[in-house]
């Protein structure tokens, strides 16, 4: 048993934090939590600052970190950048896969991110000839995420198509398996971990027909795993999908079966007050990925008025213009400032949930995300003494906590009762940005 001290905590639920916190820990687990009190010193591991539950990133494409900083200049579109993302995509091998994965997982795990969703499509070799192992690419991916200490939802997707009746372009082949059939074969025969955990995705509406779609619903509903789908990420798949099927994605979505409660949709930007009753009438959840969505220039999305529906929301870095699930969480209020022209919109603990307890549901780990017996041990210690945090008096410490913090703020990260940063250091990868700088070279010409 060992005991973990810290002189404020937010415990995952409620408006305010709590003082004087002993979170005891067995093996993985919290067995107990009590506040106001003060430990032997020989008894306690102790922490400076603020204590919560680790932050959950329920998107993520890891490859491209390889892309932060380069593709900001000359204008463009989400579909301009995409071309810059496939040239990226084209260069991944198991090899350099794995470099890049293992360097942006521990950026992730220094900005207190203790599991994150990878939402997996590039499966196969240039081409789309399969590996000799089917899953060289996804292992890559597991090794990783084992190394750098997090936990991992391996969202394992489907990606079948162009378009609508559009077939796949030379840098796609490698993200198909043929059909949703040998998808979900090449799919079973990945297990589970303690820490690695297999779910399924849906590319888009776009990606996969409406049959095919039906399958990899099945194969979720059979396993009972987490399914994500990028929704209505751009006006313009909008717009194909209702000339094409005179419906909208998330009614596309739904006639395929595939809206449900291990269902979350990504982004789901420009959905529509139908759409967002429809995915709450099938408990449905919505991650949203604002940095990335103001980067790509994608637009503002339904935030407020999907909670307001009484839909479930998470949060996602996506494409790592930034990893700082902070900068997420005030992005939520900040955006609906931006687009309403009023200010508090969100209460700060509010955001903070959709960081920690709504990202770990959607991506499969709602045994984690509160500080509370029988929880996973996974939570994070935030310094409070930095400039940006200085000041802050307890009855607004979570307020400065969400509009003032950074990631670089984390001090500690505890996974499973494990340490894996320690004064804001990784454990075991002692040069992240490093690893970074030396994986990206290797893919950038």
């Amino acid at each position: 048993m060992t005991e973990w001290y810290a002189p404020w905590a937010w415990l995952g639920t409620g408006d305010a934090v709590e003082r004087d916190v002993v979170i005891a820990v067995d093996g993985d687990r919290i067995v107990s939590v009590t506040t106001d009190v003060q430990p032997a010193p020989s008894r306690a591991r102790r922490l400076g600052g603020l204590v919560m539950p680790g932050l959950a990133n329920a998107h993520s494409h890891c490859f491209h970190r390889a892309l932060r900083g380069r593709t900001n200049s000359g204008g463009g579109t989400f579909w301009t950048w995409r071309d810059a993302m496939y040239v990226v995509a084209a260069r991944l091998d198991p090899d350099t896969f794995h470099a890049l994965a293992r360097a942006t997982y521990a950026e992730m795990a220094l900005a207190g991110i203790t599991a994150v969703g990878e939402f997996h499509y590039v499966h196969h070799a240039p081409g789309g000839d399969a590996y000799s192992n089917p899953n060289a690419m996804s292992d890559a991916l597991v090794a990783a995420a084992t190394d750098a200490g997090i936990r991992m939802t391996l969202l394992d997707t489907c990606y079948l198509a162009g378009g609508f009746d559009t077939p796949l372009d030379q840098m796609q082949l490698r993200f198909s398996d043929g059909d949703a059939d040998r998808w979900a074969e090449r799919v079973s025969a990945m297990t589970s971990t303690t820490e690695i955990r297999i779910g399924t995705a849906i590319h888009s509406v776009r990606a996969v027909s409406s049959d095919q779609m039906r399958v990899v619903s099945a194969y979720a509903e059979e396993h009972g795993s987490p399914l994500h789908a990028h929704l209505s990420e751009q006006r313009s798949e909008n717009l194909a999908c209702i000339q094409a099927f005179g419906c909208t994605p998330a009614q596309l979505l739904a006639d395929a079966g595939a809206l449900g409660e291990r269902t979350t949709a990504v982004h789901a930007t420009h959905c529509t007050t139908d759409d967002i009753s429809l995915l709450h009438g099938h408990g449905t959840s919505i991650c949203m990925c604002p940095t990335t969505e103001r980067d790509l220039g994608d637009g503002i999305g339904p935030a407020r008025a999907a909670a307001d529906a009484g839909v479930s929301l998470s949060l996602g870095s996506d494409g790592h213009s930034v990893i700082d699930l902070f900068e997420e969480a005030r992005a939520l209020e900040l955006d609906e400032r931006l687009r309403v022209e009023t200010r508090g919109h969100w209460a700060p603990a509010s955001l903070l949930r959709a960081a920690t307890s709504g990202g770990l549901t959607s991506i499969g780990w709602a045994d984690a995300g509160l500080l509370r017996a029988g929880k996973l041990a996974d939570f994070i210690c935030v310094d409070i003494d930095t400039p940006r945090l200085a000041g802050a008096d307890p009855e607004h410490l979570l307020e400065a906590l969400v509009f003032g913090a950074i990631a670089a703020d984390v001090r500690v990260v505890v996974v499973g009762g494990r340490a894996i940063v320690s004064e804001g250091r990784h454990h075991s990868i002692g040069d992240v940005p490093g690893e970074l700088g030396r994986a990206i070279a290797g893919l950038i010409a």
